[in-house]
């Protein structure tokens, strides 16, 4: 009988395939999957489990349902339907010899792809009608009640650059020239598919992202460091689809640069197997000005000309592998390994007039730098979720191990000339430097819902990170023919930072409209650290502290909405804020870190409207307050160069008494006609920084205002443009508190007060696709068209006043191919056995996100 019912659907199944008009048809990805049972729970197997879908009959213009899929049920009672469109009404129904036949009509799935319909009981005599509550379709923006996600598919500008160009086309994201990004003003914490990382978003390739998730506020969930930065979560592609597919694409750009790279899915029973290999290989030229005058009992006037040229580039690999024990329970398992080397070479030409006795006397010299520096990066990702038969009630576990290494070597050479430009003098330096770190984390979460609406979280977490650093530095002075081994500026070093954390939260609803989150997050640490030359040891234990967090929405008419949210977060000083060692590496630009830094504590208050219109057209405005206290800051100070014997400035850290910002953001998404939508932010903020406690005076405040226009055209059915603009108006100079990737000759700056002037930047890509199914696209980029996304800044302190310019890699050309392959016919992997073709589709799709 079960087969004869199997054979009757699939012949019903072709006949409807054969009567479908031709058109588009909606995304094919959704997955149902759920358990029949009888009334003493026990699972009822070989009941007919169907899926219809209401469509429209072209000849009697009424609808009518169409069947989809079919299957019957294992011996458990479980079963499995996969491949079923997102956008259409749905029906299930089930029969059983002996039971009351059950359906139930829900409305499309949207972007909730992914169902668990629990446990469903058949009577013998009753029929029993529910209904299941899904989400809407899943727009371009998505506002939770703590994070806002931006889908970034439709971004052609980025293709074939690194996840620095996509954040330039994300809303509420700053990224200044050296790929720097900040969020309201700040650094956010980096995450990659929900777990902290230590990869940079130069080693992040575009094609390799799917979303962005802002998250401006964290609840008690997520990891109370970052500060008042919040937390820019990337989630890498995945392939839900069945059988294999994926792509191949390569690019070029006009300075030589190029990149390749490929994705491949394998989705069969009860395993998928992803893997992705991508090469990025770039050729940087930054160009920029100088211009510093020093006080003191000499004034000096120094001018610098530079020209910084970077060749090289990054592989980044990724291996993972799902298996979907039940349609409940998932393992998941993933490999990243990154390598990377870059040769940057920069020439600084340096002018000294030095002022005596009312007489100016000038100084020639120049400053190669020759460098090279490696990194190897290899990271293992595990874990388990189970969804319990009550809808929502699902535990997790994750296992997340990350160890990076480095290794650089440079070699600067200063050359003093004459009037004449004859060589007087050379002075040669070395820096040879290693590192390597090991980022490790252990996570469960479990989710429990209550009476109602009720839902309970609770979680447990231990973060534990080694990091070791070893600096050696050697000079050769004029005239000299060895090198000499500087002590003080040769330092090794080791530390520990140990952070453990649970949390629980409660979100319940009141009545249909209101909604509340309140959390709670502990959270205990102990930083350790060593210099192994002397043996010197340092200490910081930080007890339990508490991180409240609340949030309120209240759901209005016409699709509104209105978001409260509260809470409190640290920042603790870093590895690099803390190292007590001085880095001589740039003679230009002395650091030097801070032992004695304490952690910084912020709270923030976030308040936010939000209207969904007709058309995919929705509008998101919000205000926001920030206050930290002890906050961790750039600061200048004078010492003796260990190198060249004389007073020095030296960038190191403090804590400053406070910080205070508050802003006004708006983000709206316009489907303005069937080929235009457009996507503009605009963040309208004002902050003051109170350093009283240091010597000077505390910076004034200073209204700005960012910017963001991103327009998508569809220009034909094979042709689509993108046009984006982004502005930032006059600003202070913002606070620097994070460790970023980069070429390690930035010349000197100063984060001391002042501004950056106003600049803005453009960019387009045209993407035209081809061969049969559109296979096949070419993307062609200009990033910075108008040579205008610069970096200007004045900034002043004790004792110095410097103008600072750069330009780095204006007018971009990329030329980008990609080729889509693949075969999502499952009939390529059924088994041979009719039992077999039934149980194939009823793999899970609940892996790890």
């Amino acid at each position: 009988m079960k087969y004869i019912s199997l054979f009757g659907v699939a012949v019903m199944m072709v006949l409807n395939g054969m009567a479908q008009p031709p058109g588009k048809m909606p995304p094919s990805i959704g997955h149902l999957y759920g358990k029949v049972v009888d009334g003493s729970g026990k699972g009822i197997a070989e009941a007919s489990v169907l899926i219809l879908e209401n469509k429209m009959n072209p000849e009697t213009q009424k609808a009518k349902e169409i069947l989809l899929k079919g299957v019957s049920t294992r011996n458990n009672g479980e079963f499995s339907v996969e491949e079923l469109p997102v956008a259409s009404t749905l029906k299930l129904k089930i029969s059983a010899v002996g039971y009351a036949a059950y359906e139930k009509e829900f409305p499309p799935l949207g972007g909730n792809f992914d169902k668990d319909l629990g446990n469903i009981q058949l009577e013998k005599d009753v029929k029993q009608l529910e209904t299941v509550v899904i989400t809407a379709e899943k727009p371009l923006v998505k506002m939770d009640i703590d994070k806002k996600t931006f889908n970034v598919d439709k971004n052609i500008v980025t293709a074939g650059g690194t996840a620095v160009d996509v954040m330039r086309n994300v809303p509420s994201l700053q990224v200044d020239i050296d790929g720097n990004v900040k969020l309201r003003n700040a650094s956010p914490q980096l995450y990659v598919d929900g777990r902290p990382t230590t990869l940079t978003l130069d080693q992040i390739p575009a094609d390799a992202i799917e979303s962005v998730e802002v998250i401006t506020n964290p609840s008690a969930k997520y990891d109370a460091s970052g500060g008042d930065a919040g937390i820019l979560n990337i989630v890498l592609k995945k392939n839900r689809k069945s059988g294999y597919n994926g792509n191949i694409m390569a690019g070029i750009d006009r300075r030589g640069g190029w990149n390749a790279g490929s994705n491949f899915n394998l989705r069969q029973d009860k395993f998928n197997f992803s893997a992705s290999v991508m090469s990025n290989q770039m050729r940087n030229k930054t160009t920029g000005t100088v211009d510093r005058y020093n006080q003191g009992d000499t004034a000096v006037n120094i001018f610098q000309d530079n020209l910084s040229k970077t060749k090289g580039g990054f592989l980044f690999g990724k291996l993972g592998l799902d298996y979907f024990v039940t349609n409940r329970t998932t393992l998941s398992a993933g490999i990243i390994r990154v390598h990377g080397k870059f040769i940057p070479n920069e020439t600084i030409d340096i002018q000294t007039d030095s002022l005596y006795d009312g007489n100016t006397y000038s100084k020639l010299s120049d400053r190669l730098s020759q460098s090279t520096r490696e990194f190897n990066a290899l990271g293992f990702q595990a874990g388990m979720k189970h969804n319990f038969k009550t809808t929502g009630e699902e535990w997790t576990a994750d296992f997340n191990m990350f160890n990076g290494k480095m290794e650089s070597d440079a070699l600067y050479t200063m050359n003093h000339y004459t009037d004449n430009k004859e060589v007087t003098g050379t002075q040669l330096q070395k820096n040879v430097s290693s590192g390597k770190n090991r980022f490790m984390t252990i996570q469960t979460d479990y989710v429990k819902p209550l009476k109602g609406s009720t839902k309970l979280e609770t979680g447990l977490r231990a973060q534990i990170t080694n990091t070791e650093s070893n600096n050696e530095n050697l000079i050769r002075y004029p005239g000299a023919d060895d090198y000499i081994k500087i002590m003080a500026a040769t330092t090794n070093y080791k530390n520990t930072n140990n952070v453990y954390a649970a949390y629980a939260s409660l979100a319940s609803n009141i009545g249909e409209k209101f909604g509340y989150k309140i959390g709670l997050r502990a959270e205990s640490s102990i930083y350790t650290g060593r210099l192994i030359n002397s043996g010197e040891k340092f200490k910081n234990s930080y007890p339990v502290s508490l991180f409240p967090s609340l949030f309120l929405s209240q759901k209005l008419n016409k699709k509104q909405e209105l978001q409260f949210s509260v809470t409190r977060r640290i920042n603790r000083p870093n590895f690099f804020q803390l190292i007590p060692y001085t880095d001589y590496t740039d003679s230009l630009n002395i650091t030097r870190g801070n032992a004695d830094l304490v952690p910084e504590f912020t709270y923030t208050a976030e308040f936010s409207y939000s209207k969904t219109f007709t058309g995919n057209n929705t509008f998101l405005a919000s205000v926001y307050y920030k206050y930290t206290d002890h906050l961790i800051t750039r600061y200048y100070d004078t010492a003796i160069n260990e190198i060249s014997g004389k007073r020095d400035y030296i960038s190191t850290f403090v804590n400053a008494n406070s910080a205070r910002s508050f802003g006004m953001e708006l983000t709206s998404v316009n489907t303005l006609s069937k080929w235009w939508d457009i996507t503009t932010n605009i963040n309208l903020y004002n902050s003051r920084i109170n350093t009283d406690n240091i010597a000077g005076t505390s910076q004034d405040p200073m209204w700005s205002m960012f910017g963001k226009l991103n327009n998508n055209f569809k220009l034909s059915k094979t042709f689509t443009m993108q046009l984006s603009a982004d502005y930032q108006s006059k600003t202070n100079l913002p606070i620097t508190t994070a460790q970023q990737f980069g070429p390690p000759m930035s010349s000197a700056q100063s984060a001391s007060q002042g501004y950056i002037k106003a600049f803005y930047g453009v960019d387009l890509a045209i993407k035209k696709t081809f061969l049969k199914d559109n296979a096949a696209s070419a993307t062609l980029s200009f990033n910075d068209i108008f040579r205008s996304r610069k970096s200007d800044q004045y900034s002043r302190g004790t004792g110095f006043e410097q103008y600072y310019y750069r330009l780095n890699n204006p007018q971009m050309v990329r030329l980008t191919l990609t080729y889509r392959f693949g075969k999502v016919d499952m009939s390529l992997f059924k088994r041979q056995n009719l039992k077999g073709q039934g149980e194939g589709m009823q793999n899970g799709m609940q892996g790890m996100q």
